[in-house]
């Protein structure tokens, strides 16, 4: 278990040094001066930075540099940049961020969030080339590899044969009755076996066993079934050319998605209708990043692109401390015409900063509480 920590690490570690390097680039890029370039969190483990045309060290202690320091740190969870003037100081020198432009400032504090979209990008495409799971539906293309076929179960009806047998999302039907599924006839064979015990061979996480559910007519369809909803799913890749085609366009449907998710589900908190429920810290992602660990490699590439996109997402909301509440200002500022008094934006980042942490600690105990004997059991397997 000590490799699914490790995997943790570099998916939370990677979206999060790549929204850096996306500051970071542009902001050298613009003319604002990259004080400090680091992967991982501080304290600073050890750092290099260019003086006199010859490559110094430093520590803990931060020199008097006129470059970059690039710095790796104790912390690895991603990376930070720093950039000179951010805090609005310094406005009056050539290189600092509070005097340049507002486009560029714009570009500057966007760059996070495209990067993140890029990644996601790249990684769905490298996906289809080896093979994405995916549901078998009409939008799939002819170009299309397929393997790996399974049904899975995506609902299960109250009070149905299939809740009773202890059905759940998510499982696998392997057999019915001891042969392979073909998904189109799963429903003749139902409706043909109404009143008699079917063996169904189901498969959960790691875990294989069998159920014997008894079909009977269903009132909205009039055919047979046990109450659950399926869909076809397999592996699916493309020829290299398509799957990059296709990378672009499936990050950029899930950015959208997400995008909508995002707003209902805040919609629904602010009016009372729940949903809090749905948001998890780093101990959830830690947890359902074990899960899929579990089933393989392109389960983690796919789940690193979706985390990357929730990342920007997240990111460009207009709250105060995040990208999205410092292009706020900016905005203001171009209706203004002038900036909102320092001071106050740094009040208002700090407040947010501060709301944020108190809402990262009140996530994460609901994640210790909701996933707390998983955690425990990840925890303990890993220092075993």
């Amino acid at each position: 278990m000590l490799i699914t920590l490790l995997i943790f690490l570099i998916v939370l570690g990677l979206i999060v040094f790549v929204h850096e390097f996306g500051h970071f680039i542009c902001a050298k890029k613009l003319g604002a001066k990259a004080e400090e370039f680091g992967f991982g969190f501080p304290p600073r483990m050890i750092g290099i930075y260019k003086k006199n045309k010859n490559w110094k060290i430093c520590f803990r202690k931060t020199p008097k540099a006129d470059n970059t320091i690039y710095s790796l740190n104790w912390i690895p969870l991603g990376g930070f940049v720093k950039i000179k003037g951010e805090d609005g100081s310094d406005k009056n020198d050539s290189d600092s961020f509070a005097g340049l432009k507002i486009w560029k400032k714009a570009v500057i504090l966007v760059a996070g969030v495209v990067m993140n979209i890029i990644l996601a990008m790249f990684l769905l495409g490298a996906g289809y080339m080896i093979g994405l799971p995916q549901a078998l539906d009409s939008t799939i293309s002819k170009s299309a590899i397929i393997s790996e076929k399974n049904v899975q179960i995506v609902s299960v009806s109250s009070g149905s044969e299939a809740e009773h047998a202890g059905l759940k999302t998510g499982d696998e039907i392997l057999l019915i009755d001891g042969k392979e599924i073909v998904f189109s006839s799963i429903q003749d064979y139902l409706t043909q076996n109404v009143g008699e015990g079917v063996v169904y061979t189901i498969k959960r996480g790691d875990q294989q066993f069998e159920k014997t559910i008894i079909p009977q007519i269903l009132q909205e369809t009039g055919r047979g079934g046990v109450g659950v909803g399926l869909v076809e799913t397999a592996i699916v890749s493309y020829p290299w050319h398509i799957a990059i085609w296709k990378g672009i366009v499936e990050a950029l449907y899930y950015f959208k998605e997400i995008a909508i998710a995002f707003i209902i589900l805040l919609k629904n908190l602010i009016i009372g209708r729940g949903g809090a429920e749905e948001i998890s810290g780093p101990v959830g992602i830690a947890v359902i990043t074990a899960r899929v660990a579990k089933l393989g490699f392109i389960y983690i590439l796919q789940f690193t692109a979706l985390l990357s996109i929730n990342l920007a997402i997240l990111n460009i909301f207009p709250f105060p401390a995040l990208d999205g509440g410092r292009l706020l200002f900016l905005a203001v500022e171009k209706l203004r015409g002038k900036p909102v008094s320092q001071k106050i934006e740094n009040i208002i980042h700090n407040s947010g900063f501060a709301l944020l942490m108190i809402l990262l600690i009140v996530i994460t105990y609901r994640d210790f509480v909701k996933f707390g004997s998983k955690f425990v059991d990840l925890w303990q397997s890993i220092i075993h």
